[in-house]
């Protein structure tokens, strides 16, 4: 079977789209005149509840990403589960090459977490806040299991982004 292949039956599996944030901490806290903290985020389909006692969920990160890398480190990040009108912000954030993400955030409505600081998006269908448990090495992704410390039901129109055939899309 080719790589090809796969991702084409893998295509054929609709995904919930959700937008994956954190807070990365200040460089040197101790100097002023150093860069703060940077809020970071990426889009993911891979991305699912794993349980319910503890509350848990997991997402899928490509290994070496930024992402990736700052989750190795920082253990509190966000979700938001994002609507069918957000395919904008899905898109933004699944760029490759992409401008800074703190340029990627200016114009996008967002409240902080309360639990972890990370940007979540307003108009989401759902926003949670995690800490990590787990980090499991698994072929070229690493998948991040997170314990659910918030999770809120913000009034939000729409149906869900779904991610279906290399595309977005929404339910009928």
């Amino acid at each position: 079977m080719s790589n090809d292949e796969f991702r084409a039956a893998m295509s054929r599996l609709a995904a919930g789209v959700v937008l994956v944030t954190a807070q990365e901490p200040p460089l040197d806290p101790d100097d002023p005149g150093a860069p703060g903290a940077e809020d970071v985020g990426m889009t993911a389909t891979a991305f699912m509840s794993v349980s319910l006692d503890p509350p848990l969920v997991l997402v899928g990160l490509r290994e070496g990403s930024r992402m990736d890398d700052l989750l190795a480190e920082q253990p509190l990040w966000g979700v938001s589960v994002l609507a069918e009108s957000q395919r904008h912000i899905a898109s933004r954030f699944a760029m490759k090459g992409r401008i800074s993400d703190r340029l990627l955030f200016a114009d996008i409505p967002h409240v902080r977490g309360e639990a972890t600081g990370a940007p979540l998006a307003g108009g989401a269908l759902a926003t949670l806040e995690c800490r990590t448990e787990q980090r499991v090495a698994a072929g070229d992704h690493t998948l991040v299991v997170g314990r659910v410390l918030t999770a809120r039901m913000p009034p939000a129109e729409g149906g869900p982004l779904l991610y279906f055939r290399g595309g977005y899309r929404q339910l009928d």
